[in-house]
């Protein structure tokens, strides 16, 4: 059968059709564009689509990177299997030779990238550009080769691809099993076909020219991967240029999807790269901020992009948002829990409902308690069945995506995954049924499984919104229930965890054997990475345990974790309480942001100077990171401070584009992944919810718009922002202390609930009613509003 395959193969011609090629630089001039550091050249880039992704680095180099496959993260990856470890251009003339891997400036677009090359002594200029289209297994690479010398240019130039057909993370667990890859040139059509030895999967490439020379080559990469060569003689006349093209295409399903798959991008490039551009163009408008500072307003937009380039599809197993690239480009359940809301806030709602189904449909299949995932593989193996606080986000999560879209399906849908869930919490993880569930939250610290602060805030917050959910579907014993127990949780959390010692919650309730081992290994942590105060204040918390024993579990502050915020991000924590815990918080940044681990701060705190060493091994200690500091800017606005709140986002801003240029990573400034999921939460929240204001309730076709807005914006608009099938836009000004606003909306029987500090107003639009009160409330209807002060 196999050798029917491959004589298959041999005689498939692929047709070129005669057609003119398109220059992804011409099609792509009005596009955004942001070119890159000349020394962060040496460090990784992504083009993606939802069906295939490439990693390289931006100096047009393919190095072996990553960990969680260690050094199989890069390349093209077609999940669930990769196909290439990455590609070489070689561009040769009379004995020498330019390697295209080491290229002067590289720069980056929302769906493409290019790497600028240059022989000097021969007056070549050479561009390489990558483009991966939307629902497609395939892409298209190309070269511009440009001779600015006064005389012709005889050159050879190579393209080498090494194949590395290999199964993605957990293979092993789905009888994914690694073959020998073996490479067959096809005469006919002028291509190479490479197939994995004991799979289906196989990778397939060619150029839009004929080559004049081919050969099979060793791979250079670890692996059962091969290497192969298409080869091409090149006359470029003085002051002309030359445009080759290779596409690129693979399956893991079949030879003849591979080879459906690499006629399609031949044939439909020009019409793929329109697409897609305007595709992202339009996911900019949606959302679309216009602010006085600048570096915030790009770097919103291009986090849309960001949010767009790590949605994942993988037939027959799922779709749906992947958490970080380069090692986590798969599906996890708190990251999504944080990220989709502010997916919904820019409009990207299509990734918010296939990746909701996603967890659903995988959680209740492995679990079928309502216990929500964490961790799952591109082929379908879940990693980790679910960390505690995953279960209770994903109620609040479904509650808040319902406030946008009104939809009564959609909550009937996966309230009895809510419901089981909150059973399973409480019925199975709180053993001394204080309502505090025990288990891992988001600080996965070996031994921090007792009863944590962010479980315990999410828990209640779970309750609040199921208790709404119960309430829409009419539900109204089990909505007092919830209720209830969400009020008692609020009481509980704000008396049991606070500790006025250290003017912050708790990062645990647990025993003091539990408290003296994290203590032992904390100052072991604090003491290894130079942090003196950490040690001496870990000591003294040791020394009161002994000298002060108790045999109840009691509140303990040892880590300093960021989690001890969740209260004011939940807006739940005592105002007073949260006024004194937002203040010791901010001992715990740097000019980057919020630091994971308190214990872990170091000089930088406070200043305006700070890098990042990661260690060799991957590990984010001592790390500051994206969500944390956005947990912050929220915590901030909810108890009335947005200049506070824009300061953390300013901090975050910095590291836009600091090594990927229109990318933040995960740590920063430029650690860990190079593009995340959840920093979308971390700035959509604060900007769209808060200091814009608008809160959604689509069922009910309202929308209050409270708005929050930093003292430094005097001129801000929010345009586009979709709700239901309402679209409302915003455009604020304060001159002379003179504030006014102006609101559309696009369905004008929707009522605008609008609510300002009291103060006189002048209104233009249909006011249905009015309310004073410790603020100014506007109840409206129309297309267009205008509200100013006198």
């Amino acid at each position: 059968m196999r050798n029917l395959l491959y004589l298959f193969v041999f005689l498939v011609s692929i047709t070129l059709y005669s057609q003119q090629m398109p220059v992804i630089s011409e099609m792509l001039k009005e596009s955004p564009a942001i070119p890159g550091k000349s020394n962060y050249l040496n460090s990784p880039f992504v083009n993606a689509g939802n069906r295939l992704y490439l990693v390289g680095h931006q100096d047009g180099s393919f190095p072996e990177l990553g960990w969680h496959i260690k050094d199989e993260m890069g390349g093209i990856w077609n999940h669930p299997i990769k196909l290439f470890d990455g590609f070489e251009a070689v561009l040769s003339h009379a004995g020498d030779s330019l390697i295209l891997n080491n290229a002067g400036t590289f720069i980056n677009y929302p769906v493409a990238s290019s790497h600028h090359f240059r022989w000097e002594a021969l007056g070549i200029e050479i561009e390489r550009w990558q483009f991966v289209p939307d629902e497609k297994e395939s892409i298209a690479i190309q070269f511009i080769i440009k001779n600015n010398s006064e005389t012709a240019r005889e050159l050879d130039f190579t393209f080498k691809a090494f194949s590395d057909l290999r199964p993605t993370w957990l293979g092993e667990r789905t009888n994914m099993t690694d073959g020998k890859d073996k490479a067959l040139y096809n005469r006919n059509a002028d291509y190479w076909f490479i197939r994995d030895s004991l799979n289906s999967w196989s990778a397939v490439y060619r150029a839009d020219r004929d080559s004049d020379f081919q050969q099979s080559l060793s791979s250079k990469y670890k692996g059962l991967g091969t290497g192969t060569l298409l080869g091409y003689n090149l006359s470029i006349p003085a002051g002309s240029s030359e445009l080759i093209t290779f596409y690129l295409a693979g399956s893991y399903n079949s030879v003849s999807q591979t080879l459906k798959n690499f006629r399609d991008i031949q044939e439909n490039l020009s019409k793929e790269i329109i697409a897609k551009r305007d595709r992202y163009k339009n996911l900019a408008e949606r959302s679309r901020l216009t602010i006085p500072d600048k570096n915030l307003q790009e770097t919103f937009e291009w986090l849309k992009y960001n949010s767009a380039w790590l949605v994942q599809e993988v037939p027959k197993i799922g779709k749906g948002i992947t958490a970080g690239i380069p090692d986590y480009p798969w599906w996890f359940g708190v990251d999504s829990e944080y990220a989709l809301k502010g997916y919904m806030a820019v409009g990207q709602t299509e990734p918010v409902y296939s990746t909701i189904n996603l967890l659903d449909s995988v959680s209740m299949a492995v679990n079928g308690n309502g216990r929500i995932i964490h961790e799952m593989s591109t082929n379908g193996a879940v990693f980790n069945k679910g960390n505690i606080n995953e279960t209770p986000q994903f109620a609040s999560l479904i509650w808040e995506i319902y406030k946008w879209n009104g939809n009564r399906e959609f909550l009937e849908k996966y309230f009895p995954t809510i419901q089981k869930g909150l059973n399973w919490l409480l019925s199975e993880n709180d053993a001394n049924k204080n309502l505090f569930p025990d288990g891992f939250g988001m600080m996965e610290i070996h031994g921090l499984n007792s009863e944590m602060i962010d479980v315990a805030v999410y828990t209640q917050k779970a309750f609040e919104d199921a208790s709404l959910i119960a309430t829409e579907l009419g539900k109204v014993d089990t909505a007092e229930t919830y209720k209830e127990m969400a009020a008692n949780l609020k009481k509980k959390i704000n008396q049991e965890f606070w500790s006025d010692e250290f003017g912050s919650y708790a990062d645990f309730i647990g025993t003091d054997e539990q408290a003296l081992r994290l203590i032992d290994d904390a100052i072991i942590r604090a003491d290894t990475l130079e942090k003196p105060w950490s040690v001496k204040e870990l000591k003294n918390t040791k020394k009161y345990i002994l000298n002060n024993p108790s045999d109840k579990p009691r509140p303990f502050v040892l880590h300093h974790n960021w989690v001890v915020n969740t209260p004011m991000e939940m807006g739940i924590a005592d105002p007073e309480k949260a006024e004194i815990a937002l203040k010791t918080a901010e001992e715990f940044t740097n000019p980057f942001g919020v630091f994971v681990t308190g214990i872990d701060r170091d000089e930088t705190a406070g200043t305006d100077e700070s890098s990042f060493k990661g260690s060799e091994i991957f590990s984010y200690t001592g790390a500051v990171m994206t969500l944390p500091t956005g947990v912050l800017a929220i915590a901030e606005t909810n108890y009335g401070n947005p200049d506070k709140a824009i300061d953390y986002l300013r901090r975050m801003t910095r590291t836009f584009s600091y090594a990927l240029p229109g990318s933040m990573y995960e740590v920063s400034p430029d650690y860990g992944m190079i593009t995340q999921a959840w920093n979308i939460y971390s700035f959509a929240i604060p900007i769209v919810q808060q200091f814009f204001g608008i809160q959604p309730m689509a069922s009910e076709k309202t929308i209050t718009i409270h708005p929050q807005f930093p003292s430094s914006w005097k001129v801000a608009s929010l345009e586009n922002v979709k709700i239901s099938d309402n679209s409302v836009s915003i455009f604020y000004s304060e001159e002379n202390g003179r504030i006014s606003v102006k609101i559309t909306q696009t369905q004008p029987e929707w009522k605008l609930r609008i609510i300002f500090p009291l103060t006189d107003f002048e209104i233009e639009g249909e006011l249905i009613s009015e309310e004073t009160g410790k603020n100014s409330v506007f109840i409206m209807t129309g297309k267009e509003i205008h509200i100013s002060t006198k």
